[in-house]
């Protein structure tokens, strides 16, 4: 299907997916903290019913998840040009009948889906707290992609914790540097951290991501520390990256 594209557009296709993605430079592109939590997240084929994608952005992390579901998948992003290009990569990908984009704020989820009844939620929120002395990008949409300019960490938890039904679970990409919040929060939301991942950019540097899972009112600790993800080996790709990116070759 050939997509309508706007200024300073362009598709990019994530070759391990078969997925197409409509990305601007000027606007917003995926980059590889999607791709690791799109793999990260646990689904089903069959059992899993509903997904949220929360801060969907273009709605790449969803898009490359559905390949793996056939849960209905909601996107819910709030600014109104990224929800429009995930609505046309939706569409490229001949997908309408599975993701759904919502454009609002993530607090109002839950005017459009039903509290207490979400299988998997997936998010990749805004890194950095919002200080006053922070350098922030010029471009707004980068700015509030990375700034908690619009949201915090706890709504983005909160807002989780209300779709999530018991036990449904919650995958999200983030800083190492904000971990102790990530876990506090959880918990006092009612999620139980179950799963850590760092990811490093090559072996011996410090992680620069970390992927973190939960349960919604699951038992206390528990928590497993999954291998690292080593990004690059020398000049390259590592191989488990070079798989998530391109697939078999």
């Amino acid at each position: 299907m050939n997509a309508e594209l706007k200024s300073g557009e362009r598709i990019d296709q994530l070759y391990s997916k078969n997925i197409s993605i409509i990305q601007s430079a000027n606007v917003f592109s995926f980059s590889l903290d999607a791709v690791l939590l799109a793999e990260f997240a646990s689904v089903s084929k069959n059992k899993t019913k509903t997904l949220v994608d929360l801060c969907a952005g273009n709605g790449a992390v969803g898009l490359f998840i559905s390949e793996r579901t056939n849960a209905k998948i909601y996107e819910i992003e709030l600014q109104p040009r990224l929800a429009d290009m995930a609505t046309r990569s939706v569409k490229l990908n001949n997908l309408e009948d599975q993701v759904v984009v919502i454009n609002d704020d993530l607090k109002n989820t839950t005017d459009h889906i039903k509290k207490d009844s979400v299988d998997v939620v997936t998010v990749n929120p805004p890194y950095f707290l919002n200080y006053d002395t922070s350098e922030k990008n010029p471009n707004e949409y980068l700015a509030i992609a990375r700034h908690e300019l619009t949201t915090t960490l706890n709504q983005v938890v909160k807002t989780s914790a209300d779709l999530l039904k018991m036990n449904g679970k919650f995958f999200m990409v983030h800083r190492p540097d904000r971990l102790t919040d990530i876990l506090t929060t959880m918990r006092h939301n009612r999620i139980e951290p179950k799963a850590l991942q760092f990811v490093r950019p090559s072996h011996g540097k410090l992680a620069n991501m970390v992927l973190v899972s939960g349960i919604k009112d699951g038992r206390y600790n528990g928590v497993k520390i999954l291998d690292d993800v080593i990004v690059h080996d020398g000049d390259h790709y590592s191989k488990s990256i070079e798989m998530m990116l391109y697939g078999k070759r």
